[in-house]
This record gives C-alpha cells, sequence and structure tokens, in this order.
C-alpha cells in the first residue's frame, strides 16, 4: 500500500512515518508534503496513493483549501489537534481523524478500519455520517464543571475558573483563576480527555493551560517557546519545537 503523509512539522513527519512502520511495515510513504502549494503539484500530476495522512494546519493554510484546486482521489485520515475540525474532514472523504499527539493504538485503530472499509468497499455516505455523529456526540461529552473530593464533600470548580492543570507524583492538581490547588484522583492525560480542546491546550507532560490565562509569549531556545500565565505556576511552561504551530494554531483560532 502506498501512502502520503502532509505535515509541516519536519519532527512530526518523522514520528507519524515512525509509527505507521512500526503499525504495518507494508505501508509504502511514497512522499511527505509541506505545504498547501506542495499539495497541489502533487496530487495533480502523481499517481493517486491509496491512503493520506493529512496535517489540517499547513504552514501555508489550512490543508481543506487543497480540495478546491485540485482532486485528492482516495482515502484521507486527518490528524489534528481539534476535535471542531473533524466535522469538516468528514466532507473531504476523510475515514478517521486522530488527535495529535498521535499514538500508536489511535493509529493501528485508524488503519485497520481503512483496510476493512477498503476490503468490504462500504466507504459511503451514509458509513460518513455515522461517524460525524459520533464526533458530535464526543464533542458534546465535554466536562462542564468537575466535582472535587474535599474532606467529607466534593467541591464543585467549573470549567470557566481552571486555569491550568498540572501533574504532580502522577495524578493531577488543578488551580483555580485565583489560584487555588485542588488535587484530582486522575491523572493528567485521563483529565484532558474531558477537556474541550478549543479552550484547552496540552503544552507538555506537566501542564493543561486554558487560553483565557496566557499572558506572554516568548521566543525559547532550540525554537520552543517560553509561556506565562496570569496566574503563578510551579515551574516554566516549555512548548518543544514539535508542538509550536499547534500551539499557536490552537490560541489564535
Amino acid at each position: 500500500m502506498k501512502a502520503v503523509i502532509v505535515e509541516d512539522e519536519i519532527i512530526a513527519a518523522q514520528n507519524l512515518q515512525r509509527l505507521i512502520q512500526q503499525v504495518d511495515n507494508s505501508i509504502e510513504i511514497v512522499a511527505v508534503l509541506k505545504s498547501v502549494e506542495e499539495c497541489i503539484e502533487w496530487f495533480t500530476f502523481q499517481p493517486m496513493p491509496d491512503l493520506v495522512f493529512m496535517d489540517i494546519h499547513l504552514s501555508d493554510g489550512s490543508s481543506f483549501s487543497i480540495f478546491s484546486k485540485t482532486s485528492i482521489g482516495c482515502p484521507i485520515i486527518f490528524t489534528t489537534a481539534y476535535d471542531q475540525y473533524a466535522l469538516n474532514a468528514f466532507e473531504v472523504n476523510s475515514i478517521d481523524y486522530l488527535l495529535k499527539p498521535i499514538n500508536k493504538k489511535d493509529l493501528e485503530r485508524a488503519i485497520t478500519k481503512y483496510r476493512n472499509l477498503s476490503t468490504s468497499k462500504n466507504l459511503d455516505s451514509e458509513m460518513l455520517a455515522e461517524l460525524a455523529d459520533m464526533i458530535k456526540n464526543k464533542k458534546s461529552g465535554y466536562k462542564s464543571r468537575f466535582l472535587i473530593p474535599y474532606k467529607d464533600k466534593f467541591l464543585t470548580l467549573d470549567i470557566s475558573e481552571i486555569a491550568y492543570i498540572y501533574s504532580e507524583n502522577k495524578t493531577a492538581r488543578m488551580v483555580s483563576m485565583n489560584d487555588k490547588a485542588y488535587q484530582m484522583n486522575s491523572s493528567l492525560d485521563e483529565v484532558f480527555k474531558q477537556l474541550d480542546p478549543l479552550l484547552f491546550f496540552r503544552a507538555n507532560r506537566q501542564f493543561i493551560i486554558s487560553r483565557n490565562v496566557v499572558k506572554d509569549i516568548f521566543s525559547w531556545f532550540d525554537g520552543k517557546l517560553y509561556i506565562t500565565l496570569s496566574v503563578p505556576t510551579p515551574e516554566k511552561i516549555i512548548i518543544s519545537r514539535a508542538r509550536v504551530q499547534d500551539f499557536k494554531a490552537w490560541y489564535t483560532d
């Protein structure tokens, strides 16, 4: 099977290629494309691959703009940091989407889905509608508030009151806008899955931050970013070079 990766971040493209080879080493990556312009030229003149892994945010614009300039006649698996783009993705022959950071289990699920659909030839509008409904249901499942155990009762913390969440001893601590910290019984990964990615960003392994408290954004060494918030944090919040474009897209969207 021949596949194309569309990704403007070199490290992210290399990581995805490595994961694809781990899941199925029979998949041949025939091209790694980095921009909308490069995609339009490649898909106009080159033979169509069997599958495309496509990032939504590229350095010169949204990958959705590619489809108005050229035809891509093969299934697409979108990669994105944001659920809100999933419904748009299903309008342009997408069969699945992978939320960044991409893990091996989700990638394996997407490739298996592609193979099943290819075998049964059931990739039709009805199935795409079912997939879109699945995304809608997932979107509505984000938490609006958390119940936090405190002594012999539970405290209520509304999503709008959360400034950031950080990991301490493998469990999450939520910090409110007025700098009060609350110990959770969940890990940072488990908490992040319950948050709307429009409002919160997974900055690194230690921090999830709210859009509402980002104060200053500094260039840091080696292409990284240093983020300060309007509330104190226990340590510096550094965005890795591989996550910089995702952060910029999230913050400016």
